[in-house]
């Protein structure tokens, strides 16, 4: 794999730092508000706003009104498409490193 695909494989939208991070909790959690996005990004309203305002354009994550307590919440979860393409990452991210496995053993 040279280099080129390893930046070109994935839609920007998806492998841009904060939204590959909102991505991950998501798949890790299933459902992330978007309070706990916030806290645990250690962002603005408006930046995590931002982020996924694009997620959901891209049709990766969806997003639903709930009540929490005495309150709504906003909670948001990815879609199949948006759990295929994380899938399709964690490949990738495996590719590599049996890559470096396979070349670690061959070094000795």
């Amino acid at each position: 794999m040279n280099a080129d695909q390893l930046y070109t494989q994935f839609d920007p939208v998806f492998f841009e730092k904060t939204r590959l991070s909102m991505m991950t909790l998501l798949h890790q959690e299933g459902v992330v508000s978007f309070n706990r996005f916030k806290l645990l990004l250690g962002t603005s309203d408006g930046a995590v706003y931002g982020h996924i305002k694009k997620l959901l354009h891209a049709e990766y994550v969806h997003q639903k009104k709930e009540i929490a307590g005495d309150k709504i919440q906003t909670v948001y979860s990815l879609t199949a498409p948006g759990r295929r393409l994380f899938r399709q990452y964690l490949e990738f991210l495996e590719s590599i490193l049996q890559q470096e496995r396979e070349g670690s053993k061959n070094a000795r």
